[in-house]
């Protein structure tokens, strides 16, 4: 029996861990490490209770900070933990700062890694995440990239020893959860003031390069605010803290709320017309519940959607247009990018006959 520690510090892990860890638990021995990225309630325990993940064995508590002085906190508690508890493999996540600092003080200590969501590249270096993957990547002894883009991706990089597609995670989450989630969407309806059946857009916007420039953020203000659609909008704490320092409101045609747990969003996105968003997580899922997206930014790590024609990517300035064209109507192909359900016990395989 192995012992595995699955670390996850911030809301795209929380989501992908349910599963993993179900998995892992099932044959093996977790130790769940939470780092204490995201902690506040609506970011981080609606997430444990929604998914059925259980209490994580041990929380670092970080908390909030530059990302340097996140990442060294992680890596200096992480390397303790690592130590104390000697565990087969260290699994990570993506692409976080909980990502980096767990990769980095397992392979300093000689404790292999497995990246779960590897070869993404935005080829963007002034995302913070786009510096995560790729250091994550080089650290780790098992990849298990999500895509063929993926693949093709780490290939480029000399990365072809321990690359696994065995699919993606978020297939076997969305197809857990999507059932769950359909009883919510009455009651989000009347919340956000929406008559049954209304058309409506789905929006989130959190990335610092759309909030914390004040001329981007009053565009994509002003484009909620006139939109054709109703837009219903989980308020990201630092999307509400720039709105409050720029003087910015929306409109009527914005529902706001704040952030929601798993199961809301996936009740909202499986019934909204279009996703509007600068998240990476929600352009996947909207993909695979064949929802048009237009993502509000210049380049994506999710290149397929793009390539598909389900998602586009655009200035705050265009994206009333890119909506529109959006809408009439999506592509009639689905290309099938992420695999089928069952990643994450194909998963638990490898990690297995590497052992």
């Amino acid at each position: 029996m192995l012992k595995i520690m699955n670390v996850v510090g911030a809301r795209p892990e929380f989501i992908q861990t349910a599963p993993v860890s179900r998995a892992i638990r099932q044959r093996h021995t977790e130790i769940l490490v939470h780092t204490g990225q995201h902690y506040d309630d609506n970011m981080s325990a609606i997430f444990f209770s929604d998914l059925g993940i259980a209490p994580p064995e041990v929380n670092l508590e970080v908390g909030s900070g530059s990302h340097a002085e996140m990442t060294g906190q992680m890596l200096i508690r992480m390397e303790r933990v690592i130590q104390e508890q000697e565990p087969d493999w260290v699994v990570v996540f993506g692409d976080t700062n909980s990502t980096i600092a767990a990769a980095l003080a397992a392979a300093k200590i000689h404790v292999p890694v497995a990246h779960i969501e590897s070869g993404l590249r935005s080829y963007d270096r002034r995302m913070p995440e786009e510096i995560n993957r790729v250091m994550t990547d080089h650290l780790s002894a098992i990849l298990f990239p999500p895509t063929q883009v993926a693949v093709d991706n780490l290939k480029k990089e000399g990365l072809t020893n321990g690359v696994h597609l065995v699919g993606d995670v978020r297939v076997d989450v969305v197809h857990e959860t999507v059932p769950r989630a359909r009883p919510r969407q009455a009651t989000l309806f009347q919340q956000a003031q929406l008559a049954a059946g209304e058309p409506f857009a789905l929006a989130t916007i959190h990335r610092a390069s759309n909030t914390d420039d004040p001329q981007r953020l009053r565009d994509i203000v002003e484009a909620f605010n006139t939109l054709e659609l109703p837009v219903v909008l989980p308020v990201h704490p630092r999307l509400r803290k720039m709105m409050g320092e720029f003087g910015y409101q929306f409109s009527g045609n914005v529902r706001p709320t704040d952030p929601l747990g798993f199961l809301d969003m996936i009740a909202l996105l499986d019934a909204c017309s279009i996703v509007v968003t600068d998240s990476g997580g929600l352009q996947k899922e909207a993909y695979m519940l064949r929802r048009p997206c237009v993502t509000v930014r210049d380049t994506t790590e999710w290149i397929e959607t793009v390539h598909s024609g389900w998602n586009r990517l655009t200035e705050p300035v265009d994206f009333k247009a890119a909506v529109s064209e959006a809408l009439c109507p999506p592509p009639a192909d689905h290309p099938d990018f992420y695999g089928a359900p069952g990643v994450c016990d194909r998963i638990v395989d490898v990690l297995e006959e590497q052992a």
